[in-house]
């Protein structure tokens, strides 16, 4: 039996699945239990919206299911043009928002960094593949990978969206470990993507408010001077072991800022308490353990690549928001999956779940171009 027929003869992964749908509709209950407050006179302003937005996005998983993975490859070119040529518009005819930040399009319904997330994934896949054994070469591999990230990550830090750079970053560095590449170049990265965000962080007054609030609020969060970081610690520790019950959150009424988006964990821990907010890491944990195994069992670069690059990007965004209500981390925009209110975040990551399930059935489906 050749290669293609015996990943043809697989299956999807049936536990991937479970945990999506799983994470799916935890989210719905609790963006439902989290936002209701948000309008008083429109309880299911956000709720509704979100459903919508799930819809949109089961439409564009369903199509890309259908698309076999390696596809992607060969549209990996035009996808980058298409996401670089985005965080271009958006820096010229964005809708300004906090702190002049322009992050959307289209009067708020699209966010071209969201989508830059998945573009730049499948690009980097195709591009360490097309490099082989190369990539460890500095001129053939190290030089041409980080002007790719560089000019990526100076769009989006000009937005400026420093949370977002940091994921892609992060992101990428991972999948080039993972292609092979050597301790010299990842070293080199990570003091340069240190240097680069250290300078921007400095040189950008709310970026560098955000890490002196951090710096103040670590070691005694209950002490802060920032609005934000206390009442979501208050909310966290309110709701103790067992948590106050579903929809019996106080700090929502008014007290906690976007729960329904960047803080909707914070309500978990006050309403579910740490049993709930237990229950969710360990369904990102599983949600990882899954995804990285799917990777590990694919035959060809590109897929291995690619399947790990979503894992860690969905997994690393969960992990930074949720470390970011815990006060581990400086604060920082960055939308829970499954989880916060966000159209273009929403239908991103959905359309990645698809593209994840294709690769786990060893790819096929109705279209295919290479």
């Amino acid at each position: 039996m050749t290669a293609r027929t015996k990943a043809a003869a697989r299956h999807v992964d049936y536990g991937l699945l479970i945990v999506i749908a799983i994470l799916i509709g935890f989210g719905i209950v609790m963006q439902f239990s989290a936002s209701y407050a948000v309008k008083p006179h429109e309880p299911f302003y956000y709720i509704i919206r979100h459903l919508i937005w799930l819809g949109i996005g089961a439409v564009g998983a369903f199509i890309a299911y259908l698309i076999d993975y390696r596809t992607w490859r060969t549209l990996a070119i035009p996808i980058m043009m298409v996401a670089l040529a985005l965080l271009v518009g958006v820096l010229i005819f964005g809708n300004e928002g906090d702190f002049g930040a322009k992050r959307h399009l289209f009067r708020g319904s699209v966010q071209p960094s969201e989508l830059a997330k998945l573009a730049v994934i499948i690009y980097i896949a195709a591009w360490l593949e097309s490099k082989g054994k190369k990539v460890t070469e500095i001129i053939v591999g190290l030089v041409p990978f980080a002007i790719i990230l560089g000019t990526v990550i100076t769009l989006i830090l000009n937005q400026p969206d420093v949370s977002t750079s940091v994921l892609i970053a992060l992101t990428a560095l991972a999948m080039l470990i993972v292609a092979g590449a050597d301790l010299l170049q990842i070293t080199t990265l990570l003091v340069l993507v240190t240097v680069i965000f250290s300078i921007t962080i400095s040189q950008l007054e709310h970026a560098r408010g955000r890490v002196l609030q951090y710096l103040q609020s670590v070691m005694a969060p209950w002490k802060s001077e920032t609005y934000q970081i206390l009442a979501g610690y208050a909310a966290l520790k309110s709701g103790g072991i067992f948590g106050k019950g579903l929809t019996n959150s106080t700090y929502k009424l008014g007290n906690l800022p976007v729960v329904q988006s960047d803080l909707v964990f914070a309500i978990v821990g006050e309403e579910l308490g740490l049993l709930g907010m237990m229950s969710i890491i360990a369904l990102f944990l599983l949600f990882g353990y899954r995804g990285t195994r799917i990777a590990l069992q694919v035959e060809d670069t590109f897929g291995r690549l690619l399947a790990f690059g979503i894992t860690t990007w969905i997994v690393l965004q969960a992990f930074i928001n949720m470390a970011v209500v815990t006060v581990t981390i400086p604060n920082t925009g960055m939308p829970l999956p499954f989880f916060s209110y966000g159209g273009t975040s929403t239908v991103t990551i959905m359309t990645a779940l698809a593209i994840l399930l294709n690769i786990s059935k060893g790819g096929g489906g109705r279209f295919r171009l290479d």
